[in-house]
């Protein structure tokens, strides 16, 4: 697949600064500050619409953009199975390893960019990190988006996970309400974990099959936190087998670095009243073979 079209990141100036440079270094420290410098050279940044080299002045409220050249993505499935499709609303199977939405060096390998090719103004109401599979819902409309978003504030969409989890638990059913909230990484910067000031969360989690080493689960959130089944299955000893970023206990590991691979978590069904017609739904996408019960 060639090099995508690159993009133009945009933001407005929220403090005055006393050169373009400092600023980007401050705000983005992302970057090096000879690479931000290097990009200003190049004629990638603007300022209200006119091209800076980096010495000028910046004042609050100024819109400040960076024009991306072209890159070639890391590689990912470009595939989705629909699994339902009306005039308000569109669900379909996202294969592990696609993003759902653009961020982190993928612009146009993920699943908003492969819907809206086919699906014009489709809009995603929740979102699946990288490596989980399963249903994505999206609206096709404004009034069936508002109602579900409703909805998923509301509690209202009933949500169940399967996942493969390390260890070999004592219970059949449990719940997690393990408070998730950010913590620092060396490596990382800041990700969510367990934390006893975070945010209260609730999952329930029901064994479906013992295997050598590690359990198949269906999990329900009743919250929708930042990573919240691999957090909470990691905070009660038994985080997805091959997680590469939670440690029992729900901590991140210190040696940990940006992917998110290697795990195996499925959104198995979403259920919900459908905005338009009023009735009851219920949206399964068939998990993957390491994932269904009582395989071979």
């Amino acid at each position: 697949m060639p090099p995508n079209a690159g993009h133009a990141y945009a933001s407005r100036v929220q403090r005055a600064a006393d050169s373009v440079l400092a600023y980007l270094c401050a705000e983005f420290p992302q970057a090096a500050p000879e690479v931000w410098a290097a990009r200003l050279a190049a004629g990638e940044v603007e300022v209200d619409g006119v091209q800076v080299t980096g010495n000028e002045r910046l004042r609050a409220g100024q819109r400040l953009v960076w024009h991306r050249p072209p890159w070639q993505e890391e590689a990912a499935p470009l595939h989705y199975d629909v699994l339902h499709e009306d005039a308000g609303l569109l669900a379909v199977n996202k294969p592990s390893g696609l993003p759902t939405l653009p961020g982190g060096g993928f612009q146009e390998r993920t699943l908003l960019h492969l819907v809206r090719r086919a699906y014009p103004g489709a809009s995603p109401l929740h979102r699946l990190g990288r490596g989980t599979s399963g249903v994505v819902l999206f609206a096709r409309n404004g009034e069936a988006g508002a109602a579900l978003s409703r909805a998923w504030r509301d509690g209202a969409v009933d949500k169940v996970y399967r996942a493969l989890a390390s260890g070999t638990p004592g219970w059949d059913t449990q719940e997690i309400t393990t408070p998730i909230g950010p913590v620092s990484h060396p490596k990382l910067g800041q990700v969510y974990a367990a934390h006893p000031a975070g945010k209260p969360s609730r999952s329930v989690a029901r064994a479906l099959e013992r295997r050598a080493g590690s359990t198949l689960l269906d999990v329900t959130i009743h919250t929708g936190r930042p990573h919240q089944i691999r957090i909470h299955l990691a905070s009660v000893g038994h985080p997805l087998l091959g997680d590469p970023l939670y440690a029992p206990g729900g901590l991140p590991l210190p040696d940990a670095l940006p992917g998110d691979l290697g795990y195996l978590l499925h959104a198995h069904t979403l259920s919900f009243t459908h905005p338009l017609g009023g009735q009851v739904m219920t949206v399964t996408a068939p998990p993957p073979p390491e994932l269904v019960s009582g395989r071979s």
